[in-house]
């Protein structure tokens, strides 16, 4: 049956295998330590990011993950003022009967400015919601509108340059605060 040529030839390959298996072990396992012992390299620490040139007023943090349109109707929906830049257009949002600006205003209204300097001339829309007596919604329209006017003024922008639309009451299913807002743009 079995000879016990095939029981030595038996045994030296089982021995070589062992053999084998501890050495990779032992190459694992040292590896392993030779990393964890090593001096790990001192990254600087991460330069800050740039700012914006249109910096949003601070708006209750929406959760990530949401569209950017529903962060725009969360910040509509606070009684705040507050900046937003949409596809090249700036939205000045306004707090129910005032007429100041945002803080950030100057900082969102850069490329307003180098578009202006450039030739291009300034669109200002005030809007207002339906809320109340018409007339003095429209005249604080007006009033919102012409505060943004004077912001761009001050910043160097000429007046020829600007050209104000009659404020416009919003219509559809947009909040009351979404409706009182001062969109610019570039033309």
């Amino acid at each position: 049956m079995f000879s016990q040529s095939d029981d030595e030839q038996q045994g030296w390959v089982l021995g070589l295998l062992a053999g084998l298996i501890a050495l990779v072990m032992a190459l694992v396992l040292g590896l392993a330590l030779s990393r964890a012992a090593a001096p790990r390299p001192v990254l600087p620490p991460p330069a800050p990011a740039p700012a914006p040139a249109a910096v949003p007023a601070p708006v209750a943090a929406t959760p990530a993950g949401l569209p950017a349109s529903a962060a725009l109707a969360a910040q509509a929906l606070s009684d705040a003022a507050s900046i937003t830049v949409e596809y090249g257009v700036v939205k000045f949002y306004f707090a129910s009967g005032e007429a100041e600006l945002a803080a950030g205003a100057a900082d969102a209204l850069v490329d307003v400015i180098k578009g202006a300097r450039g030739g291009k001339k300034v669109l200002i829309s005030g809007f207002h919601d339906a809320k109340g007596n018409a007339a003095r919604n429209a005249e604080l329209a007006r009033q919102r509108a012409l505060a943004v006017r004077e912001a761009l003024i001050a910043a160097g922008v000429p007046d020829s340059q600007i050209r104000l639309d009659k404020p416009a009451q919003t219509a559809g299913t947009g909040s009351d605060a979404e409706a009182r807002r001062v969109e610019i743009a570039l033309q």
